[in-house]
């Protein structure tokens, strides 16, 4: 005799009734041990004396169901999937089989047959594994940079954001600061602070933000570079952008600590501003590093020198454009009327690109080969509108600004819709001098005078 597949159930079934047929156990007491009835037990008596321990054996066992489905449906069912459906979850293509097609069936059989058939991964076969990257070997190397947007100061201040530098081969936090938002000019202050303390790495690790790439690389306008990229280029450090979270999960790390351990010694310190944050933030890096850092596998330091004048670096670390010269002597910049003075340098302008230079204190300056040319300014409205687009990350600032304006002015009525002319009343009643019954009268009046002379 072969093997006999069968289920612990009816194991245990065969168990209780040899018990029975030795006489070690009452078939009351087998019928309350396998929850049936006294009737079943005999009937289950009378199988296994017949037929033995495979007698107990469910008999639909290796048969097919009667409610199953034929393969022709099945196959049909599948061809409409592939036609039509072919990239759409199991819910949904039964949801569409039955809408679309009258063919009603639950969505754990069209899980089944379109996982069988592979046209459908389950979770457990979509889920993908970030394997570890390997630290960088030099200090130095690489320094991964990010800003998290929390807040720092719980209930005692305002949200504000946190820009951290931290190096990849050691996680030794170099630089963290305190800011109002993720910006150009807030990375370009951090930026300087940072190569004055330490010099230049040979590359910075970040994720896609605006401030470090491109949203659309393929615009036919500007020159694919964000400014932050092209501070980077000039002092010759190289900009990566890493495709997920899990890339740069050292610096995402730091960000789960630092929101934890931050916060709380933020609390003990009785710190609720940025500016205090600032000069609370030097003792707590090194206390960090204390405990956090890690040996790197090389000891070499493979930050370079700076070897740059502070005022050149500011040049470097600002916002920089072109501007198209009319032949006015003037052209649009940031909602703003430029007019350039008329002088020997000016007069040759017209039809050329000037640069320009603006500065995070808000200095703004324009020049011709290096040469600073004078000009006046004429402001235009610049309320923040109702269609303006905002970074997500900026939107906490943003809405700052507009409250303030707000609080400084009420909003100046705006028009909006097709229609040009609005009527307005003025106070005055008709009195019926000119209605048309009125006119008419007139009329008659006139045409009587005029038949009797």
């Amino acid at each position: 005799m072969g093997w006999v597949i069968m289920s612990e159930r009816e194991l245990n079934r065969v168990e209780v009734l040899a018990q029975v047929l030795d006489g070690r156990l009452t078939a009351e007491a087998a019928a309350t041990l396998l929850n049936v009835t006294k009737r079943q037990i005999f009937r289950l008596l009378r199988r296994f004396r017949e037929v033995g321990p495979s007698g107990i054996r469910h008999k639909a066992r290796g048969r097919a169901p009667n409610n199953r489905f034929r393969d022709a449906k099945r196959d049909y069912a599948l061809e409409l999937i592939r036609e039509s459906y072919a990239d759409f979850g199991p819910t949904l293509a039964a949801e569409m089989l039955a809408e679309h097609h009258g063919f009603k069936v639950s969505r754990e059989t069209v899980r089944k047959w379109i996982t069988e058939d592979g046209l459908w991964l389950s979770r457990k076969q979509r889920r993908t594994f970030h394997q570890p990257r390997l630290r960088r070997e030099c200090y130095g190397e690489l320094v991964q940079i990010d800003g998290s947007d929390h807040r720092w100061f719980e209930d005692r201040g305002p949200a504000c954001t946190l820009l951290v530098f931290i190096d990849d081969a050691t996680s030794t936090l170099l630089h963290l600061e305190f800011v109002t938002s993720e910006s150009t000019f807030s990375y370009f202050g951090a930026l300087e602070t940072y190569l004055i303390r330490h010099g230049r790495p040979v590359a910075f690790y970040s994720d896609k933000h605006t401030v470090f790439r491109v949203a659309q690389q393929g615009a036919r306008t500007g020159h694919g570079m964000t400014q932050f990229g092209r501070a980077l280029n000039e002092l010759n450090i190289e900009i990566l952008c890493a495709n997920s979270l899990q890339a740069k999960g050292r610096v995402e790390r730091a960000n789960r600590t630092l929101q934890d351990r931050l916060v709380k010694e933020l609390r003990l310190a009785g710190i609720s501003d940025m500016e205090a944050g600032n000069a609370f933030l030097p003792g707590f890096i090194e206390r960090y590093n204390i405990k956090f850092a890690k040996a790197p596998r090389r000891a070499d330091n493979v930050h370079r020198a700076l070897n740059v004048e502070p005022d050149r670096l500011r040049e470097i670390l600002c916002y920089r454009d072109e501007r198209y010269v009319g032949n006015q002597l003037a052209f649009s910049y940031d909602r703003r009327r430029i007019i350039l003075e008329e002088n020997d340098v000016a007069r040759d302008l017209p039809g050329k690109y000037v640069d320009s230079y603006e500065f995070a204190d808000g200095r703004l300056e324009f020049r011709w080969k290096g040469m600073s040319l004078p000009y006046s300014a004429f402001d235009k409205d610049q309320r923040v509108t109702h269609a303006a687009i905002t970074e997500n990350k900026r939107l906490g600032a943003v809405l700052e600004h507009i409250k303030a304006e707000q609080d400084k002015a009420p909003p100046k009525k705006r028009r909006a819709g097709k229609q040009r002319t609005v009527y307005t009343p003025t106070g005055r009643r008709n009195d019926g001098w000119n209605t048309l019954a009125d006119r008419r009268a007139k009329a008659a009046r006139a045409a009587s005078q005029g038949s009797d002379t």
